[in-house]
């Protein structure tokens, strides 16, 4: 047994609370781990002596009579001898291996364990990908699903046994669900491989299941979509996903939305787009088409004399829905201007008559500008 002030051992003073001890002692080992220092002695020594006083400290019974009494509290009860002589290193005969698993367990919680058993019993999480339509999206809507799934099991309620045979306590675990397994300088736990973790086991299982308390069958769920959803939204509905084992939580259904490409629209955000062909004359002329919109309705846009292909309206509130909100996005209309084609013979000839009375200044000044710029370029200029 160390005859250093056990406080001075971990660095705390002796007014340090239990929190400040096991957090001292926490950082101890982990410097001084033998894993972290292979063949080093002086840490292991180390090692053990933190390991030692923490023993004695993190209990409130040995923390008061070390107290009031320092070491002399330990060298009586040694191995029935003073100083402990026959009881080998450490405090009364102290088991390194089960009392660290013992620290380790009480560190990080033995709550620990069985959360991680009953996460290992919930039933999984499923992935579902719903395609809807861009105008599905606009409105919203509420669809059917279909998909297979591990539900209980109709012939055992899902407790796995049959004819309601009542589940016995593991033999593998004697019911704590977890087991001990030696690893070289350590004893580690882990979910019990025969129960995974229940603590009890199966004498008699249902023959539907075969003692899994599940089977495997189709499920039909409504789901429902909201409106403004965008490609790659995750819709969660909670306890639709796989039951858990024997009564455990069911796990959820994730729906992920994928909105099928439209044939006019093109979504940005909370935004339309769409491209419209416009004869020339109405380009020219200017003029007012009806326009489609994403809501199964139309709108009425006014195209100014000389519009050019290109060139973007904005119709106000025109564009998608906007979730959790009754705005709406805006829609965007690109012009096309159209060449006219299979030209009749008094087409072309009122267009000729057009060609020999236009100035390509004024009429044309967007080409005309630019073969100006491009003239200039092969003379230098």
């Amino acid at each position: 047994m160390t005859k250093r002030d056990l406080y001075e051992v971990l660095g705390v003073g002796k007014t340090a609370s239990a929190d400040e001890i096991k957090k001292a002692y926490r950082k101890l080992a982990m410097k001084y781990h033998p894993d972290k220092n292979p063949g080093d002695k002086s840490a292991e020594e180390k090692f053990r002596e933190a390991t030692d006083v923490y023993d004695i400290l993190k209990d409130d019974q040995k923390r008061a009579a070390y107290d009031r009494f320092g070491h002399a509290a330990f060298d009586q009860t040694m191995g029935g001898r003073p100083g402990g002589g026959g009881a080998g290193p450490g405090f009364g005969g102290f088991d390194f291996t089960s009392s660290f698993a013992d620290i380790f367990d009480e560190m990080f919680g033995d709550g620990m364990g069985r959360r991680q058993s009953e996460a290992n019993m919930r039933g999984a999480d499923i992935r579902y990908d719903l395609e809807i339509t861009l105008e599905e999206a606009f409105h919203g809507t509420t669809t059917k699903i279909r998909y297979l799934v591990a539900a209980q099991c109709e012939g055992c309620k899902g407790s796995g046994a049959a004819d309601g045979a009542a589940p016995v306590k593991c033999g593998s675990c004697h019911g704590r669900g977890r087991v001990r397994a030696q690893q070289g300088f350590f004893t580690v736990e882990r979910t019990c491989p025969v129960c995974h973790g229940a603590g009890e086991s199966i004498d008699k299982p249902c023959k539907t299941c075969h003692g899994s308390g599940r089977q495997r069958r189709e499920k039909v769920v409504d789901v429902k979509i909201p409106a403004g959803v965008d490609d790659g939204t995750r819709i969660r509905i909670s306890g639709a996903g796989e039951s858990g084992v024997r009564g455990a939580s069911a796990g959820d259904l994730y729906v992920f939305i994928n909105i099928r490409r439209h044939k006019l629209f093109r979504r940005q955000g909370a935004d339309i787009f769409c491209r419209i062909p416009i004869p020339m004359t109405t380009a020219a002329l200017g003029g007012e088409i009806d326009v489609p919109t994403i809501d199964g309705g139309k709108a009425k846009m006014k195209i100014p004399a000389g519009t050019q292909s290109g060139h973007q309206f904005r119709l106000k509130i025109k564009g998608m829905s906007i979730m959790r909100s009754t705005n709406r996005g805006d829609m965007y209309v690109e012009a096309s201007v159209e060449t006219p084609q299979n030209l009749s013979k008094k087409q072309r000839e009122l267009l000729e008559e057009f060609a020999s009375i236009s100035s390509h200044e004024s009429n044309s000044p967007e080409s005309t500008g630019f073969f100006k710029k491009v003239k200039d370029l092969w003379s230098g200029k």
